[in-house]
Formats: C-alpha cells, sequence, structure tokens
C-alpha cells in the first residue's frame, strides 16, 4: 500500500473522530440506527440504516428516483455502494468494530430493484483474521434476490 497523501483517512490536522451508530433521526426510519459522523457520499446514494437482528445485522435502504438507470431501475452502482455499507455493517455488528478499507468486492446482479421499495441486505462473516475480513451476502426486496455480493475489508487503525 503506498502512503501518498490521499490515503489519509483524516485530513492533516483534524480533529479525532468518534465513529458510532447512532439512531436514526428521520422517523420513517424508527428502529434502525445511522453511521454517524455521515458519510456524505452514502448519505447522498442512500441514505443507508442497520438494525440488530437476531443472529447478525439487517441494513436497509429505500432507493428513490435519484439511483435510477437509463432503464427505470435501480443503478448498479446505487446496488454496490450500498454493497459495501452492509459489508461493513456485517462484519462489525452494532459495535461497528471493523475499521478499514474495502479490498475487493465481487457482485452478481441477479435481479432489477425499483425506485421507493425498501431494500435489504443480509450476510455473514466467511472468515476475520487479524487484519483481513471475509463477508458475504444478499440484497433483496421483499425476499426477491436483487444482488449477491462479497468482500474482503482490510482492518487500518482507528484514528480516535
Amino acid at each position: 500500500m503506498s502512503f501518498e497523501p490521499h490515503d489519509k483517512m483524516q485530513p492533516d490536522g483534524a480533529a479525532p473522530v468518534s465513529w458510532r451508530l447512532a439512531p436514526a433521526q428521520d422517523p420513517a426510519w424508527d428502529g434502525w440506527f445511522h453511521w454517524e459522523p455521515a458519510d456524505d457520499f452514502e448519505d447522498y446514494a442512500g441514505p443507508f440504516y442497520c438494525q440488530p437482528q437476531s443472529g447478525g445485522i439487517l441494513c436497509g435502504f429505500v432507493p428513490e428516483n435519484k439511483n435510477r438507470n437509463g432503464g427505470g431501475n435501480i443503478h448498479g452502482g446505487s446496488l454496490m455502494t450500498f454493497a459495501d455499507y452492509a459489508l461493513f455493517m456485517i462484519a462489525g455488528g452494532m459495535e461497528a468494530n471493523v475499521h478499514g478499507v474495502t479490498v475487493t468486492m465481487n457482485c452478481e446482479f441477479v435481479g432489477a430493484a425499483e425506485p421507493g421499495r425498501l431494500l435489504t441486505a443480509r450476510g455473514e462473516v466467511v472468515r476475520a483474521g487479524m487484519s483481513m475480513v471475509f463477508v458475504r451476502g444478499m440484497i433483496d426486496d421483499d425476499g426477491r434476490n436483487v444482488l449477491a455480493f462479497s468482500g474482503t475489508i482490510k482492518r487500518t487503525s482507528r484514528k480516535s
């Protein structure tokens, strides 16, 4: 890995950040949690939410018209962004204890999604080592599979 200035997790001189999952402020997402401080790109593409579920974590996203492709379905890039969010939530659980960067992510588009419908992501940690976490999961639309994904996270130290 290079150590160029663009590899920094925070700008020089930035105050330490306390990352956490906080209860969603949007009443439509009562009982769900949101990653804070906000990730501007994820909030623009989403926003994305999660909640504890027996045996794991459930991630949620209601795509809007802004997430559509030219054919009217949800753009693959939006689905992949949600899948990347889900990788970290599945890996870290409600403690959000996995901090790192995505090293690989594989996606198979297995169905179309439409705006305005709740998409959920579930998955499992396949293996967690000292520096790498391997995750796989599925995004679905009311039980209909939309995207299968797997990925690897390289753990990095938290800077606060």
